[in-house]
């Protein structure tokens, strides 16, 4: 069993953003490829769970999964649980595909910080359960959610033991590190 998995969400039908998120480009690199540059120091395996139809737009030598069957298309939790169900690791880190803004250092110490069956990020206000760190234990609650077709994230976190570290105590620069890329626009902005 590993100590520490990544799992990078990469499987969003990207509406707003108007084509898939994780082939968009900041600085020249793919999204899903700085999430995974910002996971590799901390992570002894890195995940990325994406669509079926996007599987052959990434990369060589990516660790590539789709949803399993029975939770395809229930949203990141099902990408979360499917990834826990085929890598075994005693936690497992999680972050978007679209926050392109965060990096190694914060990610470390999000690490350092968590101590509860999940920990999170809060940002000036809101709320990012998707960077995050879950322990092994919280496998059998994503199971059941999914079960009885619970889909929100928050709501799972809200009935768990969920620590939410504040995004200062991660980064001088909270702002923008925990920014959603949802338009070509914030990007543009970012």
């Amino acid at each position: 069993m590993k100590e520490t998995v990544g799992i990078v969400l990469a499987g969003g039908l990207s509406r707003r953003f108007g084509s898939p998120k994780a082939f968009a480009k900041l600085r020249n690199k793919y999204f899903y490829k700085i999430a995974v540059e910002a996971m590799s120091a901390s992570c002894d395996e890195i995940v990325i769970v994406t669509l079926p139809e996007l599987m052959d737009r990434f990369g060589d030598g990516e660790n590539l999964m789709a949803d399993k069957v029975e939770y395809a298309g229930l949203g990141p939790l099902a990408g979360i649980l499917s990834a826990m169900e085929s890598v075994e690791a005693n936690r497992y880190v999680v972050l978007p595909c679209d926050m392109p803004f965060i990096d190694d250092k914060a990610i470390s110490k999000l690490i350092t910080l968590h101590n509860e069956c999940v920990t999170a990020v809060i940002s000036d206000g809101r709320y990012h359960p998707l960077v995050s760190i879950w322990d092994t234990q919280m496998k059998n609650a994503v199971k059941e959610a999914l079960k009885n077709n619970q889909l929100s994230v928050m709501k799972l976190l809200s009935i768990s033991n969920t620590a939410w570290v504040q995004g200062s105590v991660l980064t001088d620069d909270e702002k923008r590190m925990f920014t959603n890329v949802n338009t070509p626009e914030t990007l543009e902005r970012g």
